[in-house]
């Protein structure tokens, strides 16, 4: 019973850091303004409004990474051979996606992008499964 709580959390730390890390090399190469970084919501709705088609897109690549690891981590922890705790990790990363879309201009391929691409965790989940040890 305890894996299967623990497996949430960790699942989420898992993909709290895959995001962190490809949003880390997005930054490198393609620097928001100082001002966007420093929590002023006015700057950073002035940036994603200009920002690159890259720049957007590597927050989707983290999204897809975080999606799969967090998938994959909250099955493997679990062990229940089920996809329960991925599915949550993924209902949870996707209401707070939700939340950050509405409240930054974000164009409609990040929106559909930013949506699809949490059902990785069900991709995530299937592999943990299937390298189960019996």
């Amino acid at each position: 019973m305890l894996r299967r709580i623990l497996a949430v959390p960790v699942g989420l730390i898992a993909g709290i850091i895959c995001i962190t890390i490809v949003e880390k090399i997005g930054h490198q190469l393609y620097p928001p303004p100082a001002a966007a970084g420093s929590g002023d919501m006015e700057a950073m709705k002035a940036y994603v409004a200009t920002a690159p088609f890259m720049a957007l897109f590597f927050v989707i690549l983290g999204y897809a990474l975080a999606a799969f690891v967090s998938g994959f981590t909250a099955s493997k922890i679990s062990n229940n051979g089920k996809h329960m705790s991925a599915v949550i990790c993924g209902i949870i990363f996707l209401l707070i996606t939700l939340y950050m879309m509405m409240s930054l201009p974000t164009p409609i391929w990040f929106w559909v992008l930013g949506i699809a691409v949490w059902g990785l965790v069900l991709a995530g989940s299937s592999v943990a499964l299937k390298t189960r040890k019996i």
